[in-house]
Order: structure tokens, then C-alpha cells, then sequence
């Protein structure tokens, strides 16, 4: 199957959930705001459960898995799902992610349901093999652009501050390609969008999603006004997306270091020589540039692997370490906006939200900081 074939049109709405991808700061905010304002599209904003699949690696009932999810980054409070209204019998991540993503859907009654996430844009083909009928939006931005968003994100979010992030996102844009390309290789629906072409014509590229989706356009999807934005994070790093209007930041002062820029430079001119066609990038200013010498991407990669194993790693901590542990860990660690998560049951099946912080919005890390 070729690419322009897979990534046709939609012949018209699906039963499967809609998931919206990028590496971190690639503007999937911008975009789940946006595609949010169509009445038939109901996403959560990073509700990430999927990423959660070993909560049901053993027995867990309901509030077992309810509590882990919303100490995870606080979705269940964040969308103020109605946590009594999920069936007390869910046994897998996908029945579990299903019934919560469509509860929170029914609030709106849209057809449509899914979630905005950058943080599975490696595991896309696990996702696929969830849901069979699912389709991907993905998003895409100048690898460059993307790192220097993370390091100013840096400056107000803990989410942003953790080691080996930026490498994570430059080998992300190559693992995002890979994925898609597998999708694709399978015959699921995959549409691609590139940030710019968002920022400099909304309506037509929201035109084209709707194509993609088997729905009507309508114009307030070209608008952030009104949007619901109620669950998105707090932090000078969503201002953009919190405002009125769509803007690309404005110009402001390089922050990549000399090094890492020319690594990244590297990288693009080593994609565009292997003819990948998602390498839509600016040219580069430096010059000579040749691609990244075989030892510095072996050793990118296994750094890379690494990395992603070490999340794996805390993913594994959340779903099966003591919360109350987990809980005096953040605290110690002096993360306010991610102490006020947690439940308690109420010994009827359903769960019960307990304050243990001041109220502010959450930020998901990677890591137990």
C-alpha cells in the first residue's frame, strides 16, 4: 500500500479512538485545543492511560486503577470524569481506556473520542494493536524548534527540566517517522500535518483533518476563541496556547548550545540524504555539514534506548510502588501541582478525590522527581 493511498481520506466516522501524536513541543496542544472546538471531537488532554498497561499486569479492582491513573498526572480530575459511572468488571488497559475516554466523550455527546499525547509518539504500532480501528493524527516540527521550545520550557516546568530530554525529542522525530511508516505499512489511517503549515493556515489544515475524520468543518476550529483549555497545564510554557490568538513565538534569543545545534544539523542532513519524505525541515545556515559519523549514532541510539527505558522504568514505579511512598517521595522533591492527586475508596467500589495539596493544575515528568 503506498503512503498517499494510506493516507487518503477517511471514508467516514470510525467506532475506534482518535489519537493525536508528536514529540513534546511540536504543538499537539495547539492542535487537540483546536480540533476540541468541533462539537463532534472530545480528546483528553494527555490522559496517557495506554501508557499505563502494566497497572493491569495483575488483578487490580476498580479503584486500584482509577487511584494510579489520577496520581499518574491528575486526568481524572483534570477532565472531571464521573468515576461512577465506569463499570466495576474493567480488566485490560483497552476496555479501561475505552470506558474512561468515552465517559468523558458523552459529557459533550461527541462521537469522537481519544486523547492528545506527546508522550507515546514511539509506541503507535502498540496502540494500532489496541484499538484496530484507531486513527493517528500526527504533527510534526523542525526537530530544531522543538529542542529549543523544551530548554525555554525548562525555565517554569519541572516537566521540562529532566536529563536527556532534547536528546529524547531529536531521536523521537526519527522513531515518530518510523512509526508512522509501520502504521501506514498496515493499512491504518494516518494523517500528517506539518506545525507551520498550522500556525500560517488553520482553517485549511483543520479542513483537511475533518476530510480525514469523515466530518463537517466548522469555523470555530480555526480559533482558540473560546476554546476549552480547562485541562491543559498550568505554566508560562502554555501561554501560547491558553491565548486568544494563533501565534508562533515570538523571536527571541538561541538557546541551543553551539554543540548540540550542530548535531541536530547533522541529523536533518543525514535524514534529507536518505530521502525520508516526513524531513520537511528549513535549510540549515551552517555549511559543510556531513551526516553524523557511524559511532556518534550508534551511541545516540543506545543513549536513546536507554532513556526510554529509564521511563519505562518509572512507569513500572507508578503502577506498582506505594503510593503513599510515591506521594512523600514528590513531596520531598517539592512538586506542589502533582501532591494534590489521589484517592481514597469508599468501600463501595467507586473512589473518592482526597486533597493532599494545594489545588493547581498538574504537570506530568517522565521521572518521579
Amino acid at each position: 500500500m503506498s503512503r498517499k493511498s494510506a493516507e487518503k481520506n477517511s471514508p467516514g466516522p470510525s467506532d475506534g479512538p482518535l489519537f493525536v501524536v508528536g514529540v513534546p513541543r511540536s504543538g499537539t496542544s495547539l492542535l487537540y485545543a483546536l480540533l476540541n472546538q468541533h462539537p463532534q471531537i472530545a480528546l483528553l488532554y494527555e490522559g496517557d492511560l495506554p501508557a499505563l498497561w502494566p497497572l493491569f499486569l495483575t488483578r487490580r479492582n476498580k479503584s486500584q486503577w482509577l487511584e494510579r491513573w489520577n496520581f499518574w498526572n491528575g486526568s481524572i480530575e483534570r477532565h472531571q470524569i464521573d468515576t461512577s459511572r465506569i463499570p466495576s468488571d474493567v480488566s485490560d488497559i483497552r476496555m479501561a481506556t475505552e470506558t474512561a475516554y468515552r465517559q468523558y466523550a458523552q459529557k459533550k455527546n461527541a462521537s469522537i473520542w481519544g486523547c492528545k499525547s506527546p508522550n507515546q509518539y514511539d509506541s503507535l504500532v502498540r496502540l494500532a494493536a489496541l484499538f484496530p480501528n484507531a486513527r493517528f493524527v500526527i504533527i510534526r516540527r523542525d526537530p530544531a524548534d522543538v529542542c529549543r521550545s523544551i530548554i525555554r520550557a525548562s525555565k517554569d516546568s519541572a516537566r521540562f527540566k529532566q536529563k536527556g530530554l532534547t536528546h529524547r525529542a531529536l531521536l523521537g522525530c526519527y522513531r515518530l517517522g518510523i512509526e508512522r511508516d509501520r502504521l501506514l505499512q498496515r493499512g491504518v489511517r494516518v494523517h500528517v500535518l506539518q506545525y507551520q503549515d498550522l500556525i500560517r493556515t488553520p482553517a485549511d489544515e483543520l479542513m483537511k483533518i475533518c476530510r480525514f475524520l469523515g466530518i463537517p468543518f466548522h469555523s470555530n476550529m480555526a480559533s482558540l476563541q473560546n476554546a476549552d483549555r480547562s485541562a491543559v497545564m498550568e505554566g508560562a510554557h502554555n501561554t501560547l496556547v491558553k491565548g486568544e490568538s494563533i501565534v508562533a513565538s515570538s523571536n527571541q534569543p538561541e538557546v541551543l548550545p553551539v554543540k548540540f545545534r550542530r548535531k541536530i544539523e547533522r541529523y536533518k542532513s543525514f535524514w534529507r540524504q536518505k530521502h525520508v519524505d516526513w524531513a520537511i525541515f528549513p535549510p540549515s545556515e551552517e555549511s559543510n555539514l556531513t551526516k553524523p559519523p557511524l559511532l556518534e549514532r550508534a551511541y545516540d541510539q543506545l543513549l536513546y534506548r536507554l532513556l526510554r527505558s529509564w521511563d519505562l522504568f518509572v512507569v513500572f514505579v507508578y503502577c506498582f510502588g506505594p503510593v503513599r511512598l510515591l506521594a512523600a517521595y514528590r513531596a520531598w522533591k517539592g512538586d506542589p501541582y502533582l501532591m494534590r492527586f489521589a484517592f481514597a475508596s469508599n468501600g463501595a467500589g467507586d473512589v473518592q478525590e482526597v486533597a493532599t495539596g494545594p489545588a493547581q493544575s498538574p504537570a506530568r515528568t517522565s521521572s518521579p522527581k
